[in-house]
């Protein structure tokens, strides 16, 4: 799944525009490395969003196309 899908899909990101924007800007990271956003996320991934002067870092567990709004944080873990 791409990148911006995954952080719009697992709200993380509100908007899929949002997610690309930020993926341009630089302030998402995959693995440790600056992401583009039609990087492909597997399980397992470490994905880090810079949000201004705040730093979020989770762990991909479950990739799916699409999810509940209730079932959307068990894609992810906080690390």
């Amino acid at each position: 799944m791409r990148l911006d899908k995954f952080l719009k899909v697992s709200r993380l990101i509100k908007r899929r525009t949002v997610a690309n924007e930020a993926c341009d800007a630089g302030r998402v990271l995959v693995n440790g490395k600056v992401a583009k956003a039609s990087v492909n996320i597997k399980e397992g991934d470490v994905i880090e969003i810079q949000f201004g002067t705040k730093s979020v870092r989770v762990e991909a567990v479950s990739v799916q196309e699409t999810v509940r709004k209730e079932e959307a944080q068990e894609m992810y873990r906080y690390l």
